[in-house]
């Protein structure tokens, strides 16, 4: 059973940057494809970005295309999410995610994620 924890949330301003981290407890994480996803306010959970288990290949919605970059080091265990150009409509609790299947590519569906944190807060103020 792998524990993700998210950190590096807060409030930035709109233009600005933000740094999420992805901490799992197990080093079985370096075998497993993750992905951000968030939730904003009454509204859906939606994915964000979304990496294989070696960092070979990543995706993103196109909301967050060329400003959000997703990365992993399997030696800490441990995934990213580089935010950049932020805006308003980025605010939403970003949570991080990992498929327990080992070697898989990543997925654009949240069901198809095993393990999940509890998310994190970012704020984006104009």
């Amino acid at each position: 059973q792998v524990q993700l924890v998210e950190s590096g949330g807060g409030l930035a301003q709109a233009g600005g940057s933000l740094r999420l981290s992805c901490a799992a407890s197990d080093y079985t994480f370096r075998r497993y494809a993750m992905g951000w996803f968030r939730q904003a306010p009454g509204k859906e959970r939606e994915f964000v970005a979304g990496i294989s288990w070696n960092g070979g290949s990543a995706y993103y919605a196109d909301s967050v295309k060329d400003r959000f970059t997703i990365s992993r080091d399997n030696a800490q265990n441990t995934g990213y999410l580089q935010m950049n150009s932020l805006k308003p409509e980025d605010t939403a609790v970003y949570y991080c995610a990992a498929r327990g299947q080992e070697y898989y590519s990543g997925s654009y569906y949240s069901y198809e994620y095993d393990y999940w944190g509890r998310g994190t807060q970012v704020t984006v103020s104009s």
